[in-house]
């Protein structure tokens, strides 16, 4: 049985090349939710104005890697103190962000966020709300990383944050040929 979840830290390159490397994950979409209007594009979303945040939905599989963990290891691997902001991208759309979709997942993110608080010298300014619809990012968007690991903004911003986040989280990486 698998499970979803629907969060956003910043450019959805980042997270998604983050949240693909992890044990029970099975995909990572990048997309937007959050705004006011029906499939938006990448350029709508980029002006602001949309109320959309640049998002990825996580599949996976619950016995292998909890709704918990996902959600502190999002909180630890962006900047959840920064309003609106994520490095040098800035704007509603790089907000700190979880959806959930359960009286429970909503209580779980709540009590990661206080668990994780003291890591952080500023409070932490994640928005958690209900998670309406999901829409699906342009193709070009999809495994970005993946796809264009020589570009100079996954060289200078994704590599530091990937690397990180690997000596971070060790344990919970998938090991080759999974």
């Amino acid at each position: 049985m698998e499970a979803k979840i629907v969060m956003g830290g910043g450019c959805f390159w980042c997270t998604e090349a983050i949240f693909s490397e992890l044990q029970g994950v099975t995909k990572v979409q990048s997309g937007y939710s959050g705004g006011a209007i029906a499939n938006p594009t990448y350029r709508e979303v980029c002006s602001g104005r949309t109320g959309h945040a640049e998002v990825i939905e996580i599949t996976y599989k619950p016995e292998q890697i909890s709704f918990e963990d996902l959600v502190k290891i999002h909180l630890t691997t962006h900047n959840p103190t920064t309003k609106d902001r994520q490095g040098a991208d800035w704007g509603s759309q790089y907000r700190s962000i979880i959806f959930y979709q359960s009286d429970q997942e909503k209580s779980t993110t709540e009590r990661a966020i206080q668990e994780v608080q003291p890591l952080f010298e500023n409070p932490i300014v994640t928005e958690i709300r209900p998670l309406e619809v999901f829409y699906e990012a342009e193709p070009n968007h999809q495994d970005y990383y993946a796809n264009n690991p020589e570009a100079g903004y996954c060289q200078a911003v994704i590599n530091p944050k990937l690397q990180k986040f690997r000596k971070n989280y060790q344990e919970k990486l998938k090991t080759e040929g999974v």
